[in-house]
């Protein structure tokens, strides 16, 4: 049948049976109704007002389903600025990552203007061992004098040099080749330790050799064509065969050649498009080149009739046969046309000259068209996310003004004439309807609310929202304390006892964590264990900063790619850069390995910028007590060097003051802001309670605080813990330096931190002709009977971490810390993990690990990144003996009897079932 006599109907079943379907909801309520009133209600007509009222409700419904079925980004769209990249990482965030394999670094370097090609080969320096003597050297002359089976040797793995194929039209606009090609080098080296994988370094970088090729060729052409535009086309088929040409494309062409989103931002952002893996894998040095795929390449072209003779040789070895139909090409070499090379063509018998002035014109236009070709691969780099529209989603209006007017409840209300009991009948319905608009509102306040619950970057203290119903006319008459104009407060005031804020907000946060496949379980466990009442806060804290991290932001710029962060996901294996760096980007900096900051933020540590972490706000110090015996006392300073915390006793160790020093601590950050708050919503005449704090004023009528133990007897000293020696004159000033020190220990008081030392940096100089034996980590050979692998360099780093502070002094969160290490860790990367035992000022510094730790570290670090490869001796020496030196503090222990059960579990050693620390 025609299409033209096809008859459209309109169906007759039109009902979905679910939130959208008024007559479904309308005929649900009445089966509702049935059942719970059916004895008493049995008119169900549309004139009775109970089914009115279900009428409007379910109207109602139906608003509100289709507000949820709106298109997604409808209901993500802001209100106001802003649009869903800032609610959600992107493709271009998320997707790609730091360069990791060989393809991946390049395809970065391609991404430089200037580089043709590149490729990245092992850079092979061996080491030899003395294992008598336990020495290591580059010279094997240095241990000539030991029997062979004295000796051993290894080659530093994790070292690379760059080959590269310049552009050779980029240089020919150059005025100067040389210096053109070592900026390109320079660009390229500075590229590398700006994406360097963590154990891994860059020795040099040096441009391919030839390996020169001659073709000849006699070729008959049609009659009709250009023999110099054949020519240029030949040409330019055998130079890409011999060196292939890698395009950048758009991401639609991608998307054009079949590959997927993942497949297409796999590896590094790019600033002139992407690269096709496909492409990028068979655009290898060659190893040999064969007489058979010139021959199919030239016959390809356009205007080719036949080819009538045609031969290849190597230039350098060239053979006396003739017949030579492959070509072995030198190891990392690439071939070339040699100036031995020639073409002849024939149209029919008659041979044809080639203009070589048109065939260079033919060659740059051919040039001029890739070209071309390249700038529009770098329009379209994005998928785009999609524009939603705000419809007001949150918006609410009362049921109420939709009734009949009969029921005089609506904006026109009754008439003047109506008597005091069908007014007071009114507002008793309205009043009844209220409750059904109140939930209406707090259902479309909560779809409002949805962009910004399950953004990435999630601020809101609530997890339950409302709004307040304003249109009803006589509104006042209806209810009292109702704050029309502050929806906050409404919220507060209706939904705080139901909203468990810390709980759900845990729960949205591992949603959204999981969609990474992340979890936080063994940590949000440690710390109950650790900070108690605090401990959800402190983990809701940690997810919320690590997802906040998690997508990598990118700048393209005219020099190249930007990275403005580096996110936790995406350069979890990268190293710090350390080439050619200022010193605030050496020390006091984020410039540090991916994996220290996905570490940190995985544990919950605040900082994680490389610092000095023997500085510490907290000190503890020695006098003399009034029998002159030495005793120690703890306080902690903040920003001002204010003494803000200080010790009420004397203790005899310095143990058993840090002991009661991290208590006090956990007493204070514990501390609800809002309990203090409401607290001193009353006069202090006395002394207080409030929270973990206890409030005195003085008969100066000055206010002073404690920090107190509320598990311990009140009359004991255990009770007050730390005090503050300073007085306020007022109640609000003496709030406010509470509150000032909850939040100074929660945010400021950052003691936790780390250093990842990667022994491929404390190499000598691999480029060195000399021994160099005095300037290598000492080894361990066991006569070269085992200690194996012998090699202290090759993707081995030390992690170094302060023992002292309140977390990393627990053994249960030091074992949960060292397997997070090595399982954050690249698989290869072996750590060994070092808790270093106290802070500056502790113990004198002559004495301190990691006082001497960090001023070694920071000189090598300043020495390294200005003579690149060629290390300072001295700098190298110091840091590798601070590193030797480092011992590792554990807490104070004892044995304990397992059966007996009077016996405290507190610093306890149970053999063979306690791990102390390992390597």
């Amino acid at each position: 049948m025609s299409e033209l006599n096809e008859h459209i109907s309109i169906p007759k079943n039109v009902s979905t049976g679910d939130d959208l379907d008024y007559t479904f909801l309308r005929q649900k309520g009445q089966e509702y109704i049935e059942k719970l009133a059916g004895n008493i209600w049995t008119d169900y007509n549309e004139h009775d007002p109970g089914i009115t009222i279900l009428e409007m409700l379910s109207y109602a419904i139906t608003d509100l389903g289709a507000r949820i079925s709106m298109p997604l980004e409808n209901i993500l769209t802001p209100s106001r600025s802003g649009s869903l990249n800032d609610q959600f990482f992107d493709a271009q965030q998320i997707l790609p990552s730091k360069p990791v394999t060989e393809a991946d670094y390049r395809k970065l370097f391609i991404d430089i203007d200037g580089v043709k090609n590149c490729w990245l080969k092992k850079y092979e320096k061996t080491v030899h061992v003395d294992c008598k003597n336990d020495l290591l050297s580059y010279d094997p002359k240095d241990f000539e004098a030991l029997d062979k089976q004295e000796q051993k040797q290894f080659i530093i793995n994790g070292l690379y040099k760059i080959i590269v194929d310049y552009d050779e039209r980029v240089l020919k606009k150059a005025d100067d080749e040389e210096a053109k090609i070592d900026d390109i080098n320079q660009c390229i080296i500075k590229t590398y330790h700006a994406n360097r994988n963590l154990c891994e370094d860059l020795v040099k970088v040096e441009k391919v050799e030839m390996h020169p090729i001659q073709v000849c060729a006699s070729i008959e052409l049609d009659p009709e064509v250009d023999e110099e535009k054949v020519h240029a086309q030949v040409l330019r088929a055998i130079d890409t065969y011999f060196s292939p040409k890698l395009w950048f494309y758009s991401l639609q062409q991608l998307f054009d050649k079949g590959y997927s989103s993942d497949h297409i931002f796999e590896g590094p952002v790019l600033s002139h498009g992407f690269i096709d893996p496909e492409e990028l894998e068979n655009a290898r040095l060659r190893k040999e080149i064969r007489l058979s795929d010139i021959v199919q390449l030239i016959m390809k072209i356009d205007g080719v009739k036949l080819i009538k003779d045609i031969s290849i040789n190597d230039c350098n070895n060239p053979e006396e046969e003739k017949d030579v139909w492959l070509v072995c090409v030198d190891e990392g070499k690439k071939p070339v046309r040699c100036h031995l090379s020639a073409f002849s063509y024939y149209k029919g018998v008659l041979p044809v000259n080639v203009n070589s002035k048109k065939v260079k014109e033919y060659i740059a236009e051919l040039e001029a068209e890739e070209a071309d070709r390249q700038e529009l691969s770098a329009l379209d780099k994005a998928i785009p996310v999609p524009e939603g529209e705000y419809l007001g989603t949150g918006e609410t209006t009362t049921i109420q003004n939709d009734f009949p007017e009969t029921y005089g409840i609506g904006q026109v209300g009754l008439n003047s004439r109506a008597s005091v009991t069908r007014k007071a009948q009114a507002k008793q319905l309205k009043a009844y309807l209220l409750f059904f608009d109140q939930i209406f509102a707090t259902y479309f306040a909560h779809l409002d609310k949805v962009k910004e619950v399950l953004s990435v970057d999630n601020s809101l203290s609530s997890t339950y929202f409302t709004q307040a119903v304003k249109d009803i006319k006589g509104f006042s008459d209806l209810i009292e304390d109702y704050p029309k104009s502050n929806d906050e407060q409404l919220t507060k005031k209706l939904l705080a006892d139901l909203d468990d804020n810390i709980t759900r907000k845990n729960q949205l946060l591992d949603h959204l964590l999981a969609r990474f496949a992340e979890n936080f379980s063994q940590y949000s466990f440690l710390m109950k264990q650790l900070y108690g009442n605090y401990a959800g806060q402190a983990v809701v804290n940690a997810k919320q900063t690590f997802l906040s991290e998690y997508g990598e932001i990118v700048k393209v710029t005219d020099g190249g790619i930007e990275v403005k962060n580096k996110g936790i996901s995406n350069w979890r294996g990268s190293a710090f850069n350390y080439f050619d760096q200022k010193p605030t980007q050496l020390w006091d900096t984020k410039n540090v390995a991916g994996a220290q900051k996905r570490i940190a933020r995985l544990c919950g540590v605040q900082d994680f910028r490389r610092r000095d972490l023997s500085a510490s706000f907290a000190e503890i110090y020695e006098l003399q007590d009034a029998d002159e015996k030495t005793v120690y006392r703890w306080r902690i300073r903040n920003d001002e060097n204010e003494a803000v915390l200080s010790a009420t006793v004397n203790y005899k160790t310095p143990g058993a003051a840090r002991e009661e020093m991290y208590q006090s601590i956990v007493k204070v950050v514990e501390t609800d802001p809002e309990v203090i708050k409401e607290g001193f919503t009353i006069t202090i005449n006395d002394e207080a309670e409030v929270g973990n704090f206890e409030i005195q004023k003085a008969d100066s009528g000055k206010y002073s605080f404690d920090v107190i133990n509320l598990n311990a007897d009140p009359g004991s000293t255990d009770r007050i813990i730390a005090r503050q020696f300073l007085y306020y004159d007022t109640q609000e000033e003496l709030k406010q330096a509470i509150l000032d020190l909850i939040l100074f220990l929660r945010n400021d008081f950052k003691e936790e931190g780390m250093y990842i030392v990667e022994h491929i940096l404390l190499r000598p100089d691999v480029t060195s002709e000399e021994g160099l034996k005095e300037q290598f980590m000492s080894v361990c050979t066991d006569n070269c009977e085992s200690c194996e692998p012998i090699d202290p360099y090759s993707y081995r780093v030390t992690v170094i971490l302060p023992g002292w502070t309140y977390r990393f002094g627990n053994m249960d969160f030091r074992n949960f810390m060292e397997d997070l290490i090595r399982r954050e860790l690249p698989a290869h990367v072996l750590a060994r993990v070092c808790w270093i035992g106290e802070p500056k000022g502790w113990v004198d510094d002559d004495k301190n690990d990691m006082v001497q730790f960090e001023k070694a570290y920071k000189d090598f670090l300043l020495s390294k990144t200005k003579s690149g490869q060629k290390q300072v001796e001295p700098k190298l020496k110091k840091l590798i003996d601070a590193l030797e030196q480092l011992n590792s503090i554990y807490p104070e222990g004892r044995l304990i009897d397992c059966d007996d059960e009077e016996d405290s579990l507190k610093g306890r050693i149970i053999l063979g079932r306690t791990n102390i620390g390992n390597l």
